[in-house]
């Protein structure tokens, strides 16, 4: 059995390798999540299919300000499968503060919302996902995506459902967009710089 520094030294190197196939400039902005469940949730998928940034706006002041707080902190610990500790998460109290943050720093905003009259909406497959800094939201579980964001993104993009429940839970919807977002970058970045991520690291 591997001594706890053994241990450590392994997962560094296994950090170092996955770096390259990060999607950088790929941030997942969450909205006012319920639970810490759910952030943890959406935190493992964001480490698992390699986006760079989480941000959390976080009203209720749930979090602990800090990143490197978090990222020992057992409420998030346990739910993110300890994907916390190695991601990256910033908070912001507000949405028009986080929003203001992103366009100062070039970021176009993509949301995960039904239907909207009057914004470009698309489905999930049909979207195009290479912006060279995109932001995307998911919304409260109740609630969804706040109008403010809605009004300052560049489209609504929507996963098609056909049963009779039209609803999936933020982890498993977070999951499915950050698949699709992901690939299209990754295979964006194979097609610009002519290296080959098709398969990820030490596989």
């Amino acid at each position: 059995m591997k001594d706890p520094q053994e241990l450590k030294s392994d997962l560094r190197k296994r950090a170092d390798a996955i770096k390259e196939y990060r999607c950088k400039n790929l941030i997942v902005v969450i909205e006012n999540p319920k639970t810490l469940k759910n952030i943890g949730s959406v935190v493992r998928n964001i480490d698992a299919l390699g986006a760079e940034k989480a941000y959390i706006i976080d009203e209720t002041n749930s979090l602990p300000d800090d990143w490197q707080d978090m990222r020992h902190w057992n409420p998030l610990v346990k739910p993110s499968a300890s994907a916390i500790k190695w991601s990256f998460v910033k908070k912001f109290k507000n949405t028009t503060t986080c929003l203001d943050h992103l366009e100062a720093n070039g970021f176009t905003s993509i949301v995960t919302s039904p239907h909207v009259k009057g914004k470009k909406n698309v489905e999930l497959s049909k979207g195009d996902y290479t912006h060279k800094k995109l932001a995307v939201w998911f919304g409260n579980e109740t609630r969804g995506v706040s109008n403010l964001a809605i009004e300052r993104s560049e489209m609504c993009v929507s996963i098609p459902m056909y049963g009779i429940i039209e609803s999936l839970n933020l982890g498993t919807s977070s999951g499915i967009v950050l698949y699709e977002i992901t690939k299209q970058r990754r295979a964006f970045t194979e097609k610009k710089y002519g290296i080959d991520l098709s398969q990820p690291p030490n596989k």
